[in-house]
């Protein structure tokens, strides 16, 4: 890896495509949108509504964007992602009605689809025409690094944006200006970057749903290939729905220890938030390097998989126990286990996924896996905001951690049943 890494050609498509990474992840409203949504009167329950729409959205036009991509080129699917996502963080910013919302979301949700997959397909072919695509894992990781950094610069940007500012609510306006400069960038990428483009008479949207659904059909028809999906579905489900529920964690924290006395409730809230933001990304992308080291520590991949899983929800019991007690310091520490656990199980399940299905069916045993994600996201986080609102935040992600302990016998990988020739 180190040698490879060594022959990655450091030219300007290189650093654009380092640049695209960077400036995508300065969502600045991130580490603070549960908390901006609360101020705004939202209750649990209508976040978690507002996830689902998000990511129900998702779900919906994966598939259509895809062939548009196909059909028209891949640099104006990302330009056509890059303006929605803009036009949701203007709505975000300009309103607060509900329903308004619920079109911001959406909006978020189709940028989201036009994006997913999309750039790394642009850089595989840029691979291939520069004849270095046996660099392509290299290649991908250092330019994905320029993306944890980029989280972890957002993390200090939004805290420092809050404190200059004292208002939540202009990040959502902020946002637009790294995104706008990356759609600008996206724009002027080389034309030969999208590849083969097909006429819509040769690509067929009603073809391409029954190939996804034939792909669904055939890895749940085997419980070998079927409960490594599952295994890394639900638990990207879970943590999708929990992480921002460390932002009031962090809040009540904040206020708790007054750490910053000479400011104002809203600035400590941001600075804390930012501060431990930003270490928590330095350390998942530690974590993300070293996760084929802690596999190592296990008999197998799979066994890998099943242990982290059950640390996981373990941590989502603490931390709701210890949210429930007002441990606010030990409820933030479990936080970042969840953290770090996400970031390790990642690249094991992969590799356990590509171990049990095969390679034929690869791109849609990953499809599918995507769709259970968000099936099951969209199912936890109104269950989540529901008991968050009856019975209190950390009870609602204690409910949450013994759901994931009650789904662990039915996601549980089972040994045997390799199938990734």
């Amino acid at each position: 890896m180190t040698k490879n890494t060594k022959l990655v050609p450091r030219d300007h498509m290189f650093y654009r495509f380092s640049a695209y990474g960077f400036l995508k992840n300065l969502r600045f409203f991130e580490p603070f949108i549960l908390l901006i949504f609360r101020a705004n009167g939202l209750t649990f329950l209508q976040i978690g509504i507002l996830y689902s729409v998000r990511d129900i959205a998702i779900n919906i036009l994966e598939v259509p964007t895809g062939v548009l991509a196909d059909s028209f080129g891949r640099r104006k699917a990302m330009v056509s992602g890059f303006l929605s996502y803009i036009l949701s963080f203007l709505i975000l910013y300009f309103f607060q009605n509900y329903w308004i919302l619920i079109l911001a979301m959406i909006l978020f949700g189709c940028g989201e689809a036009f994006r997913s997959g999309t750039h790394k397909a642009l850089i595989l072919e840029y691979l291939k025409i520069k004849g270095i695509s046996d660099l392509k894992v290299a290649y991908y990781g250092l330019t994905r690094s320029a993306s944890q950094l980029g989280s972890a610069v957002n993390a200090l940007a939004a805290a420092g944006l809050v404190l200059a500012t004292g208002n939540y609510r202009v990040i959502f306006l902020a946002t637009v200006i790294p995104y706008a400069l990356d759609l600008v960038n996206l724009a002027l990428y080389p034309q030969e970057l999208d590849g083969v483009i097909s006429s819509s008479r040769e690509v067929s949207l009603r073809e391409q749903i029954r190939t996804t659904v034939k792909g669904f059909v055939q890895v749940f028809r085997d419980q070998f290939q079927l409960r490594p999906l599952l295994n890394s579905a639900s638990y990207s489900a879970a943590f999708k729905t929990v992480k921002d529920y460390l932002q009031p964690l962090l809040a009540a924290w904040a206020l708790s220890i007054a750490l910053f006395p000479g400011l104002d409730n809203t600035k400590q809230e941001a600075l804390l938030i930012g501060l431990v933001y930003f270490g928590i990304f330095l350390l998942t992308s530690i974590a993300s390097r070293n996760a084929y080291q802690v596999s190592q520590l296990f008999p197998n991949p799979r066994t890998a998989v099943n242990i982290t899983y059950l640390i996981g929800v373990a941590l989502l019991v603490v931390s709701g126990l210890t949210s429930a007690f007002k441990w606010q310091w030990l409820a933030v520490l479990c936080f970042v286990g969840i953290f770090l656990i996400n970031n390790l199980r990642r690249p094991i399940n992969v590799g356990v996924i590509s171990d049990q299905i095969s390679s034929r069916i690869m791109a849609s045993g990953l499809s599918a896996e995507s769709q259970i994600t968000t099936i099951l996201t969209a199912a936890f986080a109104p269950l989540l905001g529901y008991v968050a609102d009856k019975l209190g935040q950390g009870i609602g992600i204690l409910v949450l951690g013994l759901v994931m302990l009650a789904l662990y016998f039915l996601v549980r990988v089972l040994e045997g049943g390799g199938n990734g020739e």
